[in-house]
């Protein structure tokens, strides 16, 4: 896995990433540290990521259980260190997972499978942060 991130000028402290891939993303700093909040700070980004990796993971677990699973949210809320480096300290994952005829213990099981096996991201940051997760179901007809 590659990416090259390119700082945007002396006018700010935005910059764009490219990804191995070939997609592009725009991240901005606050303006107290001299960015635009033009963009997703990077902190941002990596909690985003996170949310992405997690959710992937849930979905493709239901899907592979047959579960009839037609949409999937995840909410992370997160807090940070005080100092420098601000690490976060704190992340609660909430998961809204609509679709027909779920089963709890399913959901429980994607979601326990992803934080304690599979998402890469949400396993790293366990290293310095609490990781709490919850899920609701929403019940979806056709």
């Amino acid at each position: 896995m590659e990416c090259k991130v390119s700082w945007n000028g002396p006018s700010g402290m935005s910059f764009r990433a490219e990804t191995g891939s070939g997609h592009m993303v725009s991240m901005d700093g606050a303006p107290e540290g001299g960015g635009h909040n033009l963009a997703p700070r990077p902190m941002e980004m990596v909690l985003l990521g996170t949310g992405g990796c997690t959710a992937y993971d849930v979905v493709l677990i239901l899907k592979r259980g047959r579960e009839a699973v037609k949409g999937c949210e995840v909410t992370l809320k997160a807090e940070r260190a005080d100092t420098d480096p601000k690490v976060f300290t704190k992340i609660h994952f909430h998961f809204t997972v609509r679709g027909k005829a779920l089963k709890p213990a399913a959901v429980e099981r994607a979601v326990t499978l992803s934080h304690d096996k599979y998402c890469s991201a949400s396993i790293m940051l366990a290293k310095t942060a609490e990781i709490t997760h919850s899920f609701e179901i929403i019940e979806e007809s056709a």
